[in-house]
């Protein structure tokens, strides 16, 4: 198979990788709606500290994310036109603007168990908010400087909360698998 066509059909797969999993990427509605009885801790000391130590895994994933797929190719001058593996930068830099937004948003939630830390995260779920989109943005090749610039801004703004209320981000690059599932 010549290169430039395999090359599409990873991209082509990617894609619909991306497309699947955020489609099925709802909430908790369906199985609370079922009837289904949701998990509790008994006491809520326990419930902040789980939720902390979440808070920090899933900021880091995303923090990792970030600097892997979307920081570190940009720099690399890989999402220029023309660039070698350009197509596959992009596609791999949506899958991870996705999971980047997943991740934060499961880091938001994760963050109002414990009361210092949503306190400090509070300010932050407008920008949080803004890298909705983003994603597609640079699977379809249309991200600049000021894109991936609000990638990491809003990740360092997030180490930066969980720092001051006690819970060190650390980053944790996910698995390509871990992006497309």
């Amino acid at each position: 198979m010549p290169r430039s066509v395999s090359r599409g059909v990873v991209a082509l797969l990617l894609s619909c990788a991306l497309l699947l999993t955020t489609a099925g990427c709802g909430g908790d509605d369906a199985q609370s709606a079922g009837g289904a009885a949701t998990p509790s801790s008994t006491s809520t000391f326990e419930q902040q500290k789980l939720a902390k130590t979440r808070f920090v895994a899933n900021a880091g994933l995303a923090a990792g994310a970030t600097y892997q797929w979307i920081v570190k190719p940009y720099r690399a001058g890989k999402f220029k036109k023309g660039a070698d593996g350009r197509t596959f930068a992009l596609v791999k830099a949506g899958l991870a603007g996705a999971f980047t937004y997943n991740r934060l948003k499961a880091a938001l939630d994760n963050a109002k168990g414990d009361p210092l830390l949503s306190k400090a995260v509070a300010p932050l779920t407008a920008g949080i908010e803004s890298l909705k989109d983003l994603g597609t943005k640079l699977r379809k090749g249309e991200a600049g400087a000021a894109d991936v610039g609000a990638f990491e801004g809003i990740i360092n703004s997030v180490k930066n909360a969980g720092k001051s209320a006690g819970a060190e981000v650390v980053e944790k690059v996910p698995s390509t698998s871990q992006l497309g599932g």
